[in-house]
């Protein structure tokens, strides 16, 4: 597939952001973070235990004044909400920018899998995608993230230097598939930047 050129600053519509090992700690310290005027919707995969049930959705919402939670089928996306994949499924994006969950085989052994929702969410949103991959022990998120970059969407990676777990970022930078790598706590700013059409 023949890369496209990021989209023009402005044109984006949803962020993703995908986290592993380390992961639960490095997003609330990133939502903490998120302006309360934040309108852009957000999907957050954090692999989790089957049987997590919705302990990652309550622990985010003391950190942020935005709706967190835990995706439904079929749930329609909306702004200033943030979305999480549920433990056990696979989040998908349909083409009428609402949810499904998948309980298709575990992909790199992660059920949800961070490759499988960037990945629908490039489909479904091209260049309009911003893809970020936090910390994390193995390669998942890395593909998803070289599909988000061909479409023209905009990727970046945790510093591996900070990260809890840096085999995720140091995969996807050394794969070419990160436009920028930034610290955990300037990756919303950065983001503030880039949707304000500043300097990225």
């Amino acid at each position: 597939m023949t890369r496209r050129e990021a989209a023009p600053k402005g044109r984006y519509s949803i962020l993703a952001v995908g986290a592993s090992w380390g992961g639960v700690e490095a997003l609330s310290q990133l939502v903490a973070t998120i302006p309360t005027k934040w309108s852009m919707p957000i999907v957050i995969v954090q692999h989790q235990h089957a049987l997590s049930g919705t302990a990652l959705e309550t622990i985010l919402s003391r950190h942020t004044s935005l709706e967190v939670v835990d995706v439904e089928d079929k749930q329609l996306i909306r702004p200033g909400h943030i979305y999480i994949a549920p433990a056990n499924y696979h989040l998908l994006v349909e083409s009428d920018k609402s949810f499904s969950l998948s309980l298709e085989a575990p992909v790199l052994y992660s059920r949800p899998s961070i490759d499988v929702t960037f990945r629908s969410l490039a489909e479904v949103y091209g260049e309009k995608c911003i893809a970020v991959l936090l910390t994390g022990a193995n390669e998942d998120g890395v593909d998803g993230l070289r599909q988000v970059q061909a479409q023209g969407g905009y990727t970046l990676a945790q510093d591996p230097q900070e990260a809890i777990a840096p085999t995720m970022p140091l995969t996807a930078i050394k794969a070419g598939v990160v436009n920028k790598v930034v610290l955990l706590k300037n990756i919303i700013p950065e983001l503030n930047t880039l949707l304000s059409g500043g300097k990225n």
